[in-house]
């Protein structure tokens, strides 16, 4: 397999075939490519960086206990990398599972788009809860709660609307 901005070897143009027999190796004649075309391409290092983004996100393993679904994810979820949990928790939902236990001890990122392939399941009537979750997924959570939580503390000052000023008489 050939790693992202690698060659595995030159295109080299060959010559068209000389008809139906002329290609063909027989126990008389040489083998039509007795040398490699090219020198093996060297290993190229590819420094990737930003180009691995969105991350992978992979269900490390998933049982079925009754109608409950025990998922074990593992890797980066984001707004990109949750598309497929989407499906895999849409293909769930039809095939009659109405709990979801997610195991999130080998997540080691997430953004609200985990969050959002997750919103609608209760939303149906469906159980979920979150095991053994990640100092990723422990912030995550922390954030979102904060973030629906009113502020504490007094109601913003509002300066007064200035005096009108009417006519004197």
């Amino acid at each position: 397999m050939v790693a992202w901005g690698e060659w595995d070897a030159p295109f080299v143009s060959r010559p068209p075939p000389g008809g139906v027999d002329g290609d063909v190796n027989t126990s008389s004649t040489a083998p039509i490519l007795s040398a490699p075309l090219a020198a093996e391409a060297p290993l190229t290092v590819h420094d990737s960086g930003a180009d691995t983004a969105p991350g992978v996100i992979l269900i490390h393993s998933c049982t079925t206990l009754g109608t409950t679904l025990v998922v074990h994810l593992a890797g980066e979820i984001d707004h990109f990398s949750a598309a497929p949990l989407r499906a895999f928790l849409a293909s769930a939902a039809d095939n009659g599972h109405t709990g979801l236990v997610l195991d999130c001890s080998r997540v080691t990122f997430c953004d609200s788009g985990f969050l959002a392939a997750l919103d609608w399941w209760p939303r149906q009537g469906r159980r979920l809860r979150l095991t053994h979750r990640s100092r990723a997924v422990e912030r995550l959570l922390r954030a979102a709660t904060a973030a629906a939580r009113p502020p504490l503390g007094p109601p913003a000052y509002r300066r007064p609307a200035p005096p009108r000023l009417g006519s004197t008489g």
